[in-house]
């Protein structure tokens, strides 16, 4: 039985890998594909994100540069647009693109849309589940094995305290994958109001903005099979101490 679930469980992660490595090619293929277009309104990166929060009203937000090729993130505590070399001085489409993904974020977080507030929230439990949830979950299992000498229940409570904790990974990247959808919607609507992107360059901001949810749909379905792994080899491995 352990086999056959040990099996499972790895046709699951290279699915996941396999689409991963999918999106990742999408992604970078969606980027330097309309990072050979010129935008017609000659903003680069760095204009846009300004021109977008002038726009609509951000203020003390500032735009900051980061290393690296697509890196760009928005850091709330910090209140900064991070834009990546490859985004900050471009003029190109998907530059564009991904600039107003970032700024979609700050509207989120001006608007108090709720899936980006949960996520926020999570953010500080993530982080700390995510160090306690495997250690948790082998002390559990260990002490099962110790169970002539530890109490049975209480193995199993201390790997079940691992597995919700990973579980909150899971939440996580769930709300994640809506709210990334969310920005990227935003961006695409703030582009053609200010008239930043005509409609035909549009097309080309769409698919750099499509094959990077992918990623997160990947993020997602691969953190889901770890949970899913956790869980049932805890319950299976306890389920047969029960049994005996």
């Amino acid at each position: 039985m352990y086999l056959q679930d040990y099996l499972w469980f790895l046709v699951g992660i290279a699915v996941c890998m396999i689409l991963s490595a999918v999106a990742n090619k999408k992604v970078n293929s969606a980027f330097d594909t309309y990072d050979k277009v010129t935008a017609r309104s000659g903003y680069t990166g760095y204009d846009a994100a300004r021109r977008l929060m002038s726009a609509y009203g951000v203020d003390g937000v500032r735009v900051g540069r980061t290393n690296g090729r697509l890196t760009d993130h928005y850091h709330p505590a910090k209140a900064v647009v991070n834009l990546s070399d490859s985004t900050y001085s471009s003029r190109s489409v998907a530059a564009l693109a991904v600039a107003a993904h970032e700024i979609g974020h700050v509207m989120q977080k001006k608007k108090g849309y709720a899936f980006y507030n949960v996520r926020t929230a999570l953010v500080p439990v993530v982080n700390f589940g995510s160090r306690l949830a495997m250690p948790l979950v082998l002390v559990g299992l260990l002490l099962d094995y110790m169970s002539a000498t530890a109490s049975p229940e209480l193995g199993f409570n201390i790997a079940m305290i691992g597995v919700v904790l990973y579980g909150g990974s899971l939440l996580f990247a769930l709300v994640t994958l809506p709210v990334e959808l969310n920005a990227s919607r935003r961006a695409k609507q703030m582009l053609s109001e200010q008239g930043i992107l005509s409609d035909g360059e549009l097309d080309g901001a769409d698919k750099v903005l499509s094959a990077a949810a992918l990623t997160y749909l990947a993020s997602l379905l691969t953190t889901l099979v770890y949970f899913l792994r956790f869980l049932v080899r805890v319950l299976t491995l306890f389920g047969r101490r029960n049994d005996r």
